[in-house]
């Protein structure tokens, strides 16, 4: 099938404002690409790409003073299938880990691993290890908190998710991601397109969406503890420890949010 995804996004800077974007669709995925990915900026500034360190495209530009208008529209092919469930996939040891696998163990600034690790093996010690394990913690995940756009606040932690018991889709990835590095299971945050393709569609505005992958069985999975079924359709854009390095912006100066519009949709043949 082919998606149709994009955005539409106006910042206001009261001052020149350096920034780095994080908007273009995963290397992982070009090959799906049926037209470029192309951040259209408007007034045109230059712009600098380069790959960061979880292999995420980023651009970096600075941003004039007054309102800067960031727009993509393409199209990506997509198999249809809904994520990859395999229930036989087992977790590594430690000691067995890649070791490009390492630093999705460690806390990080939206994962409190520190805070969370006594809970974590309160909750999940008894349950099956590997995929059962993870499959434990999205459906804890899912149950505990309570979802709502009014929730929503860029500085809440796993932590502060857990204990107020609401939030949008980065909390719930946030503490999914949490436990499962309290448990001894590598995870990564993930950002990207979700349209709403074989469920329901949703009345509320569309946003980019969160999940989270768990490395087991020797490759990475997909689980989305907000959700907490198989989805169709999931565009990759970036991975990192937690959404401090998936930021759709980074601004160095003060800026102000104007405008923001995402859309993913299947097109009909």
């Amino acid at each position: 099938m082919k998606l149709s995804v994009g955005f539409d996004i106006v910042y206001d800077c009261p001052k020149p404002t350096p920034m780095i974007l994080t908007l273009s669709i995963h290397y992982s995925r070009v090959s799906d690409l049926l037209r470029p990915d192309t951040l259209v900026i408007n007034p045109p500034v230059p712009m600098k790409a380069y790959r960061d360190g979880f292999g995420n495209w980023c651009s970096r530009i600075i941003a004039p003073k007054g309102e800067i208008h960031l727009r993509a529209d393409t199209i990506v092919s997509d198999p249809g299938t809904t994520d990859r469930i395999e229930q036989e996939a087992q977790q590594h040891a430690v000691h067995d880990l890649p070791e490009e696998t390492l630093v999705y163990l460690l806390g990080s600034r939206y994962c409190e691993t520190d805070s969370l690790s006594e809970t974590a093996w309160a909750l999940f010690d008894k349950t099956p290890t590997g995929w059962g394990r993870v499959q434990a913690i999205c459906d804890f995940v899912h149950q505990h908190i309570q979802f709502g756009y009014e929730h929503a606040r860029p500085t809440r932690t796993a932590l502060e998710a857990y204990r107020e018991r609401q939030g949008v889709c980065r909390d719930f990835a946030h503490l999914a991601v949490a436990f499962c590095r309290c448990m001894n299971i590598p995870a990564r945050y993930c950002t990207g397109y979700l349209g709403d393709i074989g469920v329901p569609p949703s009345d509320a505005p569309m946003d980019f969406s969160a999940w989270f992958e768990a490395f087991l069985g020797g490759q990475w999975y997909t689980f989305d503890a907000r959700n907490n079924i198989p989805r169709i359709g999931r565009v990759l854009i970036a991975q990192g420890r937690d959404a401090s390095d998936v930021a759709i912006s980074t601004t160095f100066g003060p800026c102000t949010l104007k405008s923001f519009r995402v859309w993913t949709y299947e097109m009909k043949e």
